[in-house]
């Protein structure tokens, strides 16, 4: 495995609160990680530090061996290789095409490049044939799909997901567990919090446990 993050004495502080304290972590390329624990247990900060949109209050962060400077170019180059999928997705209003295509067009990629990137996206959470439905009439387990593949059409080297089996439907859920079970083979790491009893096994997939902000356990 290569090594990918390395955070060494990270702190994320919110006034008097402590909401992240990690002495180390290292995460490796092309592995699936689950990311649990209690509410407030700073597991959606710890994603915002690995997205590199909440900068730590202390401590360093490397990213491919690169030692991250929150006030240069550096963090900027570094978010665009990262996409974080909140628990609740916004959807825009318009076409399923139009919503996945948004970070694409954003990043300048347009015409048959983003075309290829959409339907591709879309075939990927079973939605073949959605391109031009309206966004704003798809059922709950639909929009989520729709929000993956929106993430998925940048091709990642980093999926961060918030808890993004919840609250959809037991088809949705068995469909998004193969898609995400399937992107480190395609050299994606996937960085996952999750309530689930029974997170995702195999010799493949780390484990990190939060507890008040710190690392109560790790299967790395």
């Amino acid at each position: 495995m290569t090594e990918l993050y390395r955070l060494r004495s990270v702190t994320k502080r919110y006034g008097a609160n402590v909401a992240v304290d990690i002495d180390a972590l290292t995460i490796d390329s092309g592995r699936l990680y689950t990311l649990t624990g209690a509410n407030g247990a700073g597991k959606s900060t710890l994603l915002g530090i690995l997205a590199f949109l909440t900068p730590p209050t202390t401590g360093e962060i490397f990213y491919a061996g690169e030692r991250i400077d929150w006030k240069s170019g550096i963090v900027r180059k570094r978010r665009r290789k990262v996409t974080l999928l909140h628990q609740s997705p916004y959807l825009f209003g318009g076409t399923v095409f139009r919503n996945v295509a948004y970070g694409l067009k954003a990043r300048g990629i347009a015409g048959e490049a983003e075309r290829k990137a959409v339907d591709r996206a879309l075939e990927t959470v079973g939605l073949e044939g959605f391109r031009d439905r309206d966004a704003r009439e798809l059922s709950g387990g639909e929009a989520q799909r729709v929000a993956m593949a929106r993430a998925l059409a940048l091709d990642p080297e980093v999926l961060l997901l918030d808890e993004p089996l919840a609250n959809i439907d037991r088809e949705t859920v068995l469909l998004l567990e193969t898609v995400i079970a399937s992107l480190p083979s395609r050299g994606t790491t996937v960085v996952m919090t999750t309530h689930a009893p029974d997170p995702p096994a195999g010799r493949n997939v780390g484990s990190i446990v939060l507890e008040g902000g710190k690392i109560a356990h790790a299967d790395l």
